[in-house]
């Protein structure tokens, strides 16, 4: 399912090029915080004693709890108190779902945005591959200066460069690859907007950790909360839950 780059990183502190890199509590370059945020570069804990899963969505799943809470560094540049468990669980079926829960412990309110930055191992992105679900709906261009545009075509498909945020998306998101004869389901809740990008080849070629040519078998396709960032006050939780799971297609 994920692609995972020949040339990516593993040297803490640097993010993996490749997998789902957590982008909290920023995303992109939006706000005053390195690019993605700080989540992704940082050492999750295990959660040895985790909470059980509950008994109707327990059947065939194996579950493992990551827990973020901010270090003084996190605090100097980011100045709100949180705890952020991560549940990342497995169906016999192979249906990979994560859940996020964020929780403001903190004395005053604090927003974030976040988005799960799925990186899809596809066949061949200019020719076989096509995003359906976004139909209709209002994006954010950031080859545009995040001018809004309005999608005009039935499917996404790929000629060049793209790097969008849809705003209010529907839950469902399908990724079709016809060469491999499957399709990529994504299921979302909690997380309106959906991130669409590919780095075609002349920014493949300036990216380090990306192979001149791997551009060609990715494509990121993010549930996310963007346009509208949460805002927790005192004591809330948020929510969000991302399902991946992928079906044979014809």
């Amino acid at each position: 399912m994920g692609l995972m780059s020949f040339q990516a990183n593993f040297k803490p502190p640097a993010a993996v090029r490749g997998g789902i890199p957590i982008c909290f509590p920023q995303f992109g370059n939006r706000g005053s915080l390195e690019q993605h945020g700080f989540a992704r570069n940082r050492m999750w804990l295990i959660d040895e004693n985790p909470p059980p899963l509950h008994s109707s969505d327990s059947n065939g799943k194996a579950y493992i709890d990551l827990l973020l809470k901010p270090s003084e560094e996190d605090l100097r540049i980011w100045p709100h108190s949180f705890e952020f468990r991560l549940r990342v669980a497995l169906d016999f079926d192979g249906h990979l779902i994560f859940t996020s829960r964020v929780r403001n412990i903190n004395s005053k309110p604090f927003s974030f945005s976040i988005a799960y930055r799925t990186y899809f191992s596809i066949s061949d992105i200019s020719s076989e591959v096509r995003v359906e679900g976004l139909e209709t709906l209002d994006y954010l261009d950031n080859l545009c200066q995040r001018e809004r545009f309005t999608e005009q075509g039935d499917a996404l498909t790929f000629e060049s460069e793209v790097d969008r945020v849809y705003l209010s998306s529907s839950d469902v998101i399908a990724v079709f690859d016809h060469q491999k004869k499957r399709t990529f389901l994504i299921r979302k809740e909690g997380l309106p907007d959906v991130v669409v990008w590919n780095p075609w080849e002349k920014k493949s070629k300036a990216i380090v950790d990306l192979g001149d040519e791997e551009y060609k078998q990715m494509l990121c396709v993010d549930g996310a909360a963007i346009e509208k960032p949460v805002t927790l006050k005192p004591g809330e939780e948020w929510t969000g839950r991302l399902d991946l799971s992928v079906v044979a297609s014809i």
